[in-house]
């Protein structure tokens, strides 16, 4: 009896960039209806056999075989890919800002009338359509720089659907999105399924991947190292093993004799208005406070305005009203300096829009909050800024082959790292955490989470942001819930689980 039909193949690719092999001599099968999970550490690999998979690294610059019904294929472009039958949905979004939500669908499609103009109609009523079948409900008229990133998320995956592929490569699809637009975006996926799609999915959410994919090839240090079968069960600990290549001890570490102080910090009664409706508010009326050595975790839906009210805080977007208490004195916060001086550190939401500057090294990202410090009578002291990097560089144990290495040649898990010893070296106080593991693979959020708690223990008190339940359940001590655009309710440890939170959050 034959076995299911294999629509992919990759047949012993290996891929250099500079003396680094990103993939070891890879094989892997893709079948008709299967979806297929590709998993690893950041760095694994995953990315650069998909980026080969979409054409964007053409045919001669990799060794091995790509074979699309069993016929050799030979990417020279991303046009040839798309043209074969595959779709590629990137983890970094990437939509023309500035066009309407139907240009975005429909782009180097878009339908002619017989005069050769762009049909609009027919375009909208086409784009329409492929936001229905993945039930998301978004304006095709507006431009999609006024959409929220899950928004976005949704629409570039419409855009591949609308191409009627007969793969679907998903790159962590669900990072920026609510756990209702994810289990959608899980059923639409098994549709296709059922209609002969066939799909690559990466995700670093075991969960979501333990209940979506029929089976999982695992990839570590870009080498192929073992598959399992949903069918067989999949055990959650031998897969974390097979990722990062040692025994995971506890996900969450808790560090022991930590304790909480006083009153650190207060907020009374911000309001912060919306970041694209001009006239409305995000943030209505929010008060709350922060202990010495606290996790206090800002729960709430996609839109409650969580990001926007740490960044109002921070400075780095304004407040129409509200008071800021440190340590029991009011403190005026206009700009990020101004934060930075009273010891206030944020790590952003997007690492890669304002968390860091790709185009220098992992040391020099490292010291732009403290260029007064490493300074001589006039330039930066080469020796002041090595010293000082180089303790975090050592303690935050970042991954790379040396300080000097471009921080967008890191993993996201590793860039996230240069980003926290950025503030780690300041005088830091409070840090307020946006989505402080989004992209990160597990090996790397242990280490994160235990650097969260090693702050905590020393006292700093930290306010973390994550859309992940488990996650800020298992990290935080009491937790706010928003939620049109007020404090809907403070609740401790001993009272919280995810359907509360959710409860809660959405008001019902």
């Amino acid at each position: 009896m034959n076995g299911p039909k294999v629509v992919l193949s990759v047949e012993h690719v290996t891929k250099r960039f500079l003396g680094t092999v990103a993939l070891k001599d890879v094989s892997l099968k893709l079948c008709e209806h299967e979806i297929l999970a590709v998993m690893g550490e950041n760095g694994a690999g995953k990315s650069t056999l998909m980026k080969i998979l979409s054409g964007l690294y053409p045919q001669n610059s990799y060794e091995g075989k790509i074979l699309l019904d069993g016929a050799e294929c030979r990417f020279q472009a991303p046009s040839d890919s798309e043209s074969a039958g595959i779709a590629m949905i990137y983890q970094e979004l990437n939509l023309e800002l500035d066009l309407s939500v139907t240009e975005n669908i429909l782009l180097g499609m878009l339908p002619k009338t017989r005069f050769g103009l762009v049909d609009w109609e027919a375009a909208r009523k086409k784009a329409g359509a492929a936001l229905e079948k993945i039930h998301a409900k978004i304006d095709i008229n507006v431009t999609a720089r006024s959409l929220s990133p899950s928004m976005q998320q949704l629409v570039c995956i419409a855009r591949a659907l609308v191409r009627n592929p007969k793969i679907l490569i998903l790159d962590e699809p669900t990072s920026v999105l609510t756990e209702g637009e994810t289990q959608k975006l899980m059923t639409v996926l098994r549709q296709l399924k059922e209609e002969g799609l066939s799909c690559i999915y990466i995700s670093h959410k075991l969960d979501e991947v333990f209940a979506l994919c029929d089976r999982m090839v695992i990839l570590r240090d870009g080498a192929y190292i073992s598959q399992y079968q949903k069918a067989s069960g999949y055990d959650s600990t031998k897969v974390i093993e097979d990722m990062i290549g040692r025994h995971l001890d506890v996900m969450y570490p808790k560090v022991e004799g930590r304790k909480i102080g006083e009153e650190l910090l207060r907020v009374e009664h911000f309001k912060v208005p919306h970041t694209f409706a001009y006239g409305k508010n995000i943030i209505e009326d929010v008060s709350f406070s922060l202990n010495k050595g606290e996790i206090l975790g800002l729960a709430g839906l996609v839109g409650a305005g969580r990001s926007e009210l740490v960044n109002a805080i921070f400075g780095a977007i304004p407040k129409t009203s509200g008071k800021v208490w440190m340590e029991g004195k009011e403190i005026n916060i206009r700009s990020p300096q101004d934060a930075k001086r009273y010891g206030i550190g944020l790590l952003t939401e997007d690492r890669k829009k304002n968390g860091f500057i790709g185009t220098m090294s992992i040391k020099h990202n490292m010291t732009l909050t403290v260029l007064k410090e490493i300074s001589g009578m006039i330039l930066i002291d080469p020796q002041k800024e090595c010293g000082k990097a180089q303790k975090f560089y050592d303690t935050l144990r970042v991954k790379a082959p040396g300080m000097d290495t471009l921080i967008s040649n890191l993993s996201g898990g590793n860039q996230q790292k240069v980003i926290l010893a950025k503030w780690l070296m300041t005088d830091l106080k409070v840090i307020l955490l946006d989505e402080p593991t989004r992209g990160i693979d597990v090996g790397t959020k242990a280490e994160i989470y235990k650097i969260i708690q090693d702050l905590a223990a020393k006292g700093i008190g930290i306010i973390m942001i994550s859309s992940e339940m488990p996650e800020l359940i298992a990290m935080c001590d009491r937790f706010v819930v928003l939620g049109k655009g007020r404090v809907q309710k403070i609740l401790g440890k001993d009272e919280v689980n995810e359907v509360a939170l959710l409860k809660i959050a959405s008001n019902t």
